[in-house]
């Protein structure tokens, strides 16, 4: 086949109804993984295996602390509180706790009730390397897949950074730092890449609570506008090279300092003190 034939060929082939599926797919995907992660924070969409959406929502108050640094390793999470502060039962606390425990959030202890999780050096190395192999395979797709107006999205978010960075908010500024990571990933369009970095996510705001010292943030604001620079000139390997060496350096500047804070479990939630604690049956 000749070249002007070739290329015509392709002009039909991206004008094709098929074509065109392809491309609303991909958009329709990015969109859903976006709201979910606007309406939850990073961990939005309901978990799977929860039954209901008070599940849910214990599940992602939970998720929420340990992303914004409040609920850091090693706090407690007694059932008779999380019954009273939301109004549950115990066999609804244990549930959600159960699947935190099988995402590596919360370790359960036999007769001693349920703790934020404490990574070890060892989980951290691999926890960290899982995140870099990862993180190289979504960036590279959503270089692919980048619109103008998810750089608008993007830039929005850094905007919002730079504000809670500058206002001294530890607790925002965590949170979306976290976030900036997802957002990146939603772009790729592959929700279960999405699902496995939403949970190595989680798992490195443990450490990170448990390890970096006092005033730093999760990361850092220049490095995610240099990312974000790539991504707008569809510059792959820039994008690639530039999230790698963000990730050394967060992981770089973890000490083995355990901070724990000595906060209420309501307060750790972001939620009002109760009256009193009461467990219900």
């Amino acid at each position: 086949m000749s070249a002007t034939r070739q290329t015509a060929a392709k002009k039909a082939a991206l004008k094709s109804p098929a074509s065109k599926s392809i491309t609303a797919k991909s958009a329709a995907k990015k969109a859903a993984a976006r709201e979910s992660i606007d309406e939850g924070g990073a961990n939005g969409s309901e978990p799977a295996s929860l039954d209901t959406r008070t599940e849910a929502h214990l599940y992602r108050a939970i998720v929420e602390g340990v992303l914004a640094h409040r609920l850091t390793p090693g706090t407690k999470l007694p059932e008779p509180d999380l019954c009273q502060l939301f109004d549950v039962g115990r066999a609804t606390v244990r549930r959600v706790l159960e699947k935190l425990a099988h995402d590596g959030i919360v370790t359960l202890r036999p007769n001693k009730g349920a703790v934020i999780a404490e990574p070890t050096p060892e989980e951290t190395r691999e926890i960290f390397e899982a995140r870099r192999a990862l993180e190289r395979a979504l960036v590279e797709l959503a270089v692919a897949r980048v619109t103008d107006a998810d750089l608008v999205q993007l830039r929005k978010q850094l905007d919002e950074e730079h504000a809670a960075m500058h206002r001294f908010d530890q607790p925002s500024w965590a949170r979306l730092a976290s976030d900036f990571h997802l957002r990146v990933a939603a772009l790729a369009g592959n929700a279960v890449l999405l699902r496995y970095l939403t949970e190595l996510v989680s798992r490195s705001s443990l450490i990170v609570g448990l390890y970096e010292p006092p005033g730093y943030a999760p990361c850092e604001h220049d490095e995610h506008a240099a990312i974000v620079e790539c991504l707008a000139r569809r510059d792959a390997p820039g994008a690639i090279e530039r999230m790698q060496a963000h990730l050394v350096d967060l992981e770089q500047r973890i000490e083995t300092t355990r901070m724990r804070g000595e906060k209420s479990l309501a307060s750790l939630l972001g939620l009002a003190e109760p009256k009193a604690v009461k467990a219900r049956a």
